[in-house]
């Protein structure tokens, strides 16, 4: 096996990645080394090149958090996986297992985690080391690339979803991107409304929403035409959470799907009473992971990709700040 790889690395927040060589990592008691054959180029991966998160705990650092891959090697007490076998690696890469918020079911709560990509190495790398524990096994022919996206944009997005409620029939979902055409997908297939919000002006990003089972797209400042029951906000927009109290019903649910918004303009409080809601999601649980991939076992769900080889991460990085990308970005390593 390979003792060096190639790794994209965030030296400063702020600047470009760096392409660099570096030791393959070796695999502790309870991890898995994966060698990554695809990577998903996430917004939580946007934020913390540029310095929108909290700076990590360490730098250089390696980001990367929708990783799919093989096992390349188990370490010590490894038994629920085995060489060769696909797995996927994502954002929440460990937790205390101790405190309040692990012993409440909140594991995504965690009062000492450890996230993919941001307090630990990630993939954007040709292999990656993570707890075997917090992995999730995928299908053998399930294709690497479409599957990356799945790992974060999927996993954060249906925990959005959940939140929205099961009564709620008309949904909207502002910011069509990554996130947003996967669940579009799984709820248009559970017989559900979905109403896209994009930016203005972006009639490519209208149409595709469409073609994916919308039954209304618009632009985010406008009204849908009917009141929704509950709206997901995936754009980190401070603006769209009043915009979309505005659009949803008496009692209806507006969820926050970003780890990072912009600041939230006041609003009067006539657009938030009737019980209207306002809620944030904050990373994952395995439970999460294992009732998503139960859901879309029969759902046909069509990811959207952008390719870029490893060393392109920048330009993948730069796509997704401009708003350019339909769907999702993936670097292709292996």
């Amino acid at each position: 096996m390979k003792t060096k790889m190639r790794a994209m690395v965030l030296h400063r927040c702020g600047e470009p990645l760096e392409l660099v060589w570096k030791p393959v990592p070796d695999p502790g008691p309870g991890q898995v080394l994966v060698e990554v054959e695809a990577c998903g180029v996430c917004r939580t991966d946007q934020h913390i090149a540029d310095g929108e998160l909290p700076e990590p705990p360490q730098l250089p650092l390696v980001l990367g958090h929708e990783v799919v891959g093989r096992v390349a090697a188990l370490g010590e007490g490894v038994e629920d996986f085995a060489v060769g076998q696909r797995v996927c690696i994502p954002w929440l890469g460990a937790t205390c297992g101790s405190c309040w918020y692990c012993t409440h079911d909140q594991e995504n709560l965690c009062d000492s985690p450890t996230f993919t990509g941001y307090t630990r190495d990630g993939g954007y790398a040709e292999f990656s080391v993570a707890d075997a524990q917090f992995c999730f096994a995928l299908p053998p022919q399930l294709d690497p690339v479409h599957a990356a996206p799945l790992v974060c944009a999927g996993l954060i997005g249906f925990r959005s979803y959940r939140f929205v409620g099961e009564q709620a029939q008309r949904l909207g979902f502002y910011g069509f991107g990554a996130s947003a055409h996967i669940l579009a997908q799984l709820a248009v297939a559970q017989g559900r409304e979905v109403y896209a919000f994009v930016r203005p002006g972006d009639e490519e990003g209208r149409r595709f929403a469409l073609e994916l089972g919308c039954v209304w797209a618009g632009s985010s400042d406008a009204l849908p035409p009917h009141p929704l029951d509950a709206a997901i906000i995936f754009a980190p927009v401070g603006a769209l959470v009043p915009a979309a109290l505005r659009a949803v019903r008496k009692g209806g649910v507006v969820v926050c799907g970003g780890i990072h918004m912009s600041p939230i303009p006041s609003f009067p409080y006539q657009d938030l009473w009737h019980e209207r809601v306002i809620r944030s999601v904050a990373n994952l649980t395995r439970r999460d992971g294992t009732e998503f991939f139960k859901a879309i076992e029969n759902v046909p769900i069509r990811t959207h990709v952008e390719t870029y080889p490893l060393e392109k991460a920048n330009e993948a990085l730069d796509a997704l700040r401009r708003g350019q990308l339909k769907g999702a970005a993936v670097l292709v390593i292996s």
